[in-house]
């Protein structure tokens, strides 16, 4: 081994068109393709040093973690391990500046850091689609997070073909993600089991099946920087989403009051004119998209609305990098 220690820098982003539910939980590969889009300004950045220790070792925000979550990262390690053909254990030390666990797609960034530190640290130089690939298996939202800009994750066939690719680099449309932050804390609820959960509610086979129609729209929408389509797909394609979780058995419900509050206002600014839509991922909190030109003004009326604690701004986001 010629390299022993590498970190990565990865952005969260936010999904235009969901992914819930899948097809393979070992592979996560999902029941259906989506598109997102990488948050500027948000990051995950995570050191990965391979080492003689006897065990590999995780510490996120300066608190060492063990259990499932140590878990979750040794079997991407491992995968690692497998193709560099080594058997040091690793040292992970991570680092978000955002809530972890909020429907802010912490764990997209986490792996996708995890992917490109590790497998750089082991000596690989791993190709996007590679890199994706890698990323999925630890959270499959975080394929998303491998490629820079406006971001489609492809179903594919199987395990080798299921991988994101940018569709619009990050200087093509100039939107803003404004996060309304109702509830910082970690979701009782997590992704994972979420999507384990998404086969048992009625409404997921008609959810899956209605997808590719809804990501043609987003896609096209994106491409031709059409606003008005775009917030009404995103709109449409998150409300779908919750309904799947809401109905699943046990139900997921993830929204609050100011969550739905929220909703209500956004459709409200948009119907008079102001360039406003919605769309939630596993969690309470609100992703407002505008055009960036209004991001002032949607940020300010975000802040006066009753339930949010605060608004993160952010930009659109570039792909994961060696730091």
């Amino acid at each position: 081994m010629s390299t022993y220690t590498s970190t990565a820098l990865a952005h969260p982003n936010i999904a235009f068109i969901k992914y819930w539910g899948n097809r393979d939980n070992a592979l996560r590969l999902p029941s259906n393709g989506s598109i997102s889009m990488n948050l500027d300004g948000l990051f995950t950045r995570t050191t990965v040093t391979f080492n003689s220790s006897q065990y590999d070792s995780l510490i996120i925000n300066d608190r060492a973690v063990i259990g499932k979550g140590l878990d979750r990262v040794s079997s991407i390690l491992d995968l690692v391990r497998g193709i560099a053909n080594i058997n040091e254990r690793a040292e992970v030390s991570s680092v978000n500046n955002f809530p972890a666990g909020a429907g802010i797609a912490s764990s997209a960034a986490a792996f996708a850091a995890l992917a490109l530190a590790s497998s750089r640290a082991a000596g690989l130089i791993l190709s996007e689609g590679q890199l994706s690939r890698l990323a999925r298996r630890g959270s499959g939202s975080a394929s998303r997070s491998i490629p820079g800009g406006f971001v489609e994750w492809h179903m594919g066939a199987g395990d080798d073909d299921c991988v994101a690719a940018s569709i619009a680099s990050v200087d093509y449309w100039n939107l803003t993600d404004c996060v309304a932050i109702v509830n910082a804390a970690h979701k009782k609820t997590g992704s994972t089991e979420g999507h384990a959960l998404a086969g048992t509610s009625p409404l997921q086979n008609a959810r899956v099946a209605d997808a590719p129609r809804r990501i043609e729209i987003c896609r096209k929408a994106i491409l031709n920087k059409d606003f008005e389509a775009f917030a009404n797909i995103i709109e449409h394609d998150s409300d779908m989403m919750h309904a799947v979780m809401m109905t699943s058995t046990p139900p997921l419900m993830y929204w609050q009051a100011a969550t739905v509050g929220i909703f209500q206002e956004v459709r409200a600014w948009r119907a008079n004119g102001l360039p406003v839509g919605y769309t939630v991922d596993a969690g309470a909190n609100v992703h407002v998209l505008c055009l960036s030109e209004y991001s002032k003004e949607v940020e300010k009326r975000l802040r006066e609305l009753p339930g949010v604690s605060d608004v993160l701004v952010a930009g659109v986001g570039g792909a994961a990098q060696i730091l």
